[in-house]
């Protein structure tokens, strides 16, 4: 069909940046002289169609003339059926061709008057295709946009061939889409390919957010694990869940009980019930037994026929059996194949791999415990050690998941609500807040015991202490932290300590005061971390010398350390600006994560350690962390840091001058979000909107929205009681170039009324920057002296370098270069590793002017290509690490880091891992 000028409107494409790049080149070369063909793979509902369509629109926008055929099943058989589709729009061209030209299409195409029983010419057909094309593309450029080629006939497909290959000097371009394991064998080597492999998580949780009812919690884990970046799966296993809520299935184990919808299957297991009922059997066993190992069904299956049994599932492409592994070919035909059976079927097979795994009572109780009808006992409790040891392996979601198959088999209340509650704990370990809310509420129906209840309200604050519901998370801690400091003082520390978290984001004084009372209630343990953490957001600046003395001992007495002791504790060192070890001890936590494949994720863990990564100069690691972090809150419904976390990336983004990239990135994280109740959020984003400006060189705006992170009183307060100081400095150097020092100088004069004396070395060097900036000659060198000294060039970089480079102006403007210099050489070199462009900018300006030669500065341009990921995935295959290596390290499949290193190898002009080392070895790391 042609679609003639009409312009379509361009939808947005989430995670195919490069395929769009790719594709929008293409059809601006259909009037040059560049690559004419690019052929498009990609496994079923991986977007291929979204591709074509998206390439069409852009075509048309663009002044292109379209034709556009679409390979169908039932045309495989009927010769030229797709050329015919093609070319409909320009038959009447046919009749200008030349006569012999002519005559063959007007007899392939059955248009021929004479009776003459006489074959065409196939290479007459093929001259005449190419000469008709070439005259169409007269008026206009032309661009053929071909979908699902494994399914056109094979004349067709001859034609097209022919056609591509000729096409250099026309004003013709080609779009051919087709299923990767099923390219026609003309197209197989001869053109350029472009994959349209797996969404990364990161737009896999975007596309799943565009849903009219996005999936949160486990539920949203399960499905990112089932589609494995398919987006087609994405779509619609969300649809089929929001017609079908709460469905879980009895015996369900992991996501095999997510609802397929009926495209789905008939994308993904068409052939499923054509398959003999032996091969069914051994596939539901593979389905159900969860590994690859072959050894599994044959010994859950005893009877079966050898390998032949697997022969027709192999044909069908549903599964590949090598090498002792049974692998299905895709998540989701594991799920089809499961579903496809009856429960008699499910509950059969279970039963048969519990029996052949006799000697593996982890799997075996998994397998019983998905096989029971209704409670016993004996299999509970099976579950419940299983998750014992699971627990201890720091398999936390595992854990979780056996604790609650376990409680739903408990015949006895009591013993049900306490598995429940353990339960819990672990999916909190996880960091799946909405999945522990859920097992606590189910708690209260089946008990009366008041600690039992208590310890069911903590879980559902800490539920909702990730949330920006810290009103309603603290309403349920603070009553259980009072109520229990004496009857239950483990219980009640633990409750004051997960209110802290929702205590500091709030920036409430009241909770401030609350949680100093009630923890006056109890006795002191300064031996618990916990405790450290609730007396760093309850005092952290007055009793700073005293919480890192219990800090630094506490550090030095860990044996054998757990998730919640790094992770409290790397928090307790952040807040205390002991950034290096908040790095570290946050680091060991995201590690500690990794190490255990059913350990889950932790959001608000990530999250710290991004912060902190930014913090210590390691920008790009920080990026990185903060995205991370973003996809486990999405996954999670973790909002404070799906907030949180895009305010971070946009400060980055800031810090390295794309300002309006920052601008847009913060208003899409606020959009919708009331952030008068979570002050410590409030003042992160005015600091990323004032970094934007002053990125930007607007000073006026940059002084506003960091003017907003202290009051507007007589005596300006600060709105978040901790984070506001740490933005003095740059309040400080807006104020000075938009005219408002006097008001700066209020807030400063405040800021260190209330601060006093115990500020740490890093706040010390803030204040003094904005002490320099905002006082008169006779002071302002001493404060700079005092901003540069100490460790802060090491910990803090970025700040040290702008007390650097603000003092080596201030040397420059009094016609004293030559102290200037080394400083504002010191300056730059920090700013060129972080790449800090506006800031490399302002200080080579500086350099110059006092005397300097400075070259450009410019990252090497293949490296400047790379996305943070990119770069980081680069870095650590240059290091020898493998891909299921780097997976584990940034949460992403094995097949995912193949994907982005097939991304990688093009940009950085090389052909294979091994010369990763070589590019990279010349770039210095920029953390």
């Amino acid at each position: 069909m042609d679609l003639g000028a009409d312009q379509a409107r361009t939808p947005e494409i989430l995670g195919r940046d490069r395929a769009l790049a790719r594709i929008a080149q293409l059809i601006d070369d259909a009037d040059g002289s560049g690559p004419k063909v690019l052929v498009l793979t990609g496994e079923p509902g991986a977007g291929k169609s979204t591709l074509v369509e998206w390439a069409t629109s852009q075509a048309t926008a663009r002044g292109r003339r379209v034709l556009r055929v679409r390979g169908c099943e039932g045309e495989q058989d009927l010769g030229l059926a797709g050329m015919h589709q093609l070319l409909r729009p320009v038959l009447a061209g046919v009749d200008r061709l030349p006569s012999r030209q002519h005559d063959a299409l007007r007899r392939a195409f059955g248009t021929d008057d004479t009776d003459e029983p006489q074959s065409p010419d196939p290479l007459m057909i093929r001259v005449g295709v190419l000469t008709l094309l070439s005259d169409a593309a007269t008026e206009r450029p032309l661009v053929i946009v071909v979908d699902d080629a494994q399914w056109l006939d094979v004349g067709s497909l001859d034609v097209l061939a022919f056609v591509a290959r000729r096409l250099e000097g026309e004003r013709v371009a080609m779009v051919l889409a087709a299923r990767d394991d099923a390219v026609p064998a003309r197209f197989d080597r001869d053109f350029p390919h472009l994959t349209a492999g797996p969404l990364d998580r990161a737009a896999a949780g975007l596309l799943l957010d565009r849903q009219p009812h996005p999936p949160r919690g486990r539920v949203r884990s399960q499905i990112l694990q089932q589609a494995a970046g398919n987006p087609l799966a994405l779509i619609e296993l969300t649809r089929a869940l929001g017609k079908t809520p709460g469905s879980r299935g009895i015996g369900s184990i992991d996501s095999l009980s997510l609802p397929l919808t009926a495209r789905l299957e008939r994308l993904f297991a068409a052939d499923l019930p054509t398959l003999p009922e032996a091969t069914r059997r051994v596939l539901l066993l593979a389905a159900a037994a969860g590994t690859t190992q072959l050894s599994d069904v044959l010994h859950a299956a005893p009877d079966v026929d050898g390998p032949q049994v697997w022969g027709p599932a192999e044909e069908a492409g549903l599964v590949r059996v090598e090498g002792g592994q049974v692998q299905l070919c895709h998540p989701l035909v594991r799920s089809a194949v499961y579903q496809a059976a009856s429960f008699a079927e499910r509950r059969a097979a279970h039963l048969a791999l519990a029996a052949a795994l006799a000697d593996e009572p982890d799997r075996r109780a998994w397998h019983l415990g998905a096989a029971a009808l209704g409670p016993d006992e004996q299999v509970a409790g099976a579950l419940a050690q299983s998750a014992e040891r699971s627990r201890r392996r720091g398999g936390y979601a595992a854990a979780a998941t056996a604790l609650e198959r376990a409680a739903e088999l408990t015949p006895d209340p009591e013993l049900r609500a306490g598995r429940l509650l353990a339960a819990a704990a672990s999916a909190m370990y996880a960091g799946h807040p909405q999945w522990v809310g859920e097992i606590a509420a189910r708690v209260d129906s089946l008990t009366d015991d008041a600690r039992l209840t208590a310890e069911a309200s903590l879980r559902g604050g800490w539920s909702l202490a990730v949330t920006l519901r810290h009103d309603d998370s603290l309403a349920f801690l603070l009553p259980v932290a009072e109520s229990m400091a004496t009857k239950a003082p483990a219980l009640a520390l633990d409750a004051l300590a997960t209110a802290s978290t929702p205590a500091y984001n709030s920036g409430d004084p009241f909770y401030r005061t609350e949680l100093e009372r009630i923890g006056g209630l109890m006795a002191p343990r300064p031996d618990r971390s916990d405790c450290l953490w609730t007396r760093a957001v309850s005092s952290p600046f007055a009793d700073r010398k005293e919480i890192l003395k219990n800090l630094t001992h506490a550090v030095d007495t860990l044996r054998d350390p757990s998730l919640a002791e790094f992770v409290v504790l790397g928090a307790v060192a952040w807040i205390l600006d002991e950034t290096d070890l908040a790095v570290r001890l946050l680091g060991q936590a995201m590690d500690h994560l990794r190490r255990a494949a059913t350990a889950g994720a932790n959001a608000t863990a990530a999250q710290a350690h991004a912060l902190a990564l930014f913090e210590s100069g390691a920008w790009t690691a920080a990026r990185s962390a903060a995205e991370d972090a973003f996809w486990m809150a999405a996954e999670a419904g973790a909002d404070n840091v799906t907030v949180g976390s895009p305010i971070l990336q946009a400060t980055l983004r800031a810090v390295r001058g794309d300002h309006a990239a920052a601008r847009a990135q913060v208003g899409d994280a606020v959009r919708g979000v009331d952030l008068r109740k979570s002050r410590s959020l409030y003042v992160r984003y005015c600091h990323a909107l004032g970094m934007a400006a002053l990125a930007e060189g607007d000073h006026h705006a940059a002084y506003e929205q960091l003017r907003r992170t202290f009051t507007q009183d007589f005596h300006p307060a600060p709105v978040h009681y901790h984070a506001s100081y740490y933005y003095l400095a740059d309040l400080a150097a807006a104020a000075v170039r938009a005219g408002r020092a006097d008001d700066a100088r209020a807030v400063l004069r405040a800021a260190e009324k209330s601060l006093g004396a115990s500020r740490s070395a890093r706040l010390d060097a803030i204040v003094h920057r904005a002490s320099a900036l905002l006082s008169g000659p006779g002071e302002a060198e001493a404060h700079f002296r005092a901003a540069i000294s100490g460790p802060a060039g090491v910990r803090w970089p970025f700040e040290y370098a702008l007390a650097h480079l603000d003092f080596g102006e201030w040397l420059r403007r009094r016609r004293r270069s030559a102290e200037a210099r080394p400083l504002l050489g010191t300056a730059l070199e920090t700013f060129e590793r972080l790449d800090a462009r506006p800031w490399i900018e302002r200080t080579t300006a500086e350099l110059r002017a006092a005397g300097v030669a400075v070259a450009d500065s410019a990252a090497p341009e293949a490296v400047a290509d790379l996305t943070p990921q990119e770069l980081q995935i680069a870095q650590l295959a240059a290091e020898g690490l493998t891909n299921r290596d780097i997976g584990a390290r940034l949460y992403l499949s094995p097949r995912t880091i193949g994907f982005h290193l097939h991304k990688i190898f093009p940009k950085l002009g090389i052909t294979g891992r091994a010369q990763l080392r070589d590019v990279l070895g010349h770039m210095p790391r920029s953390d």
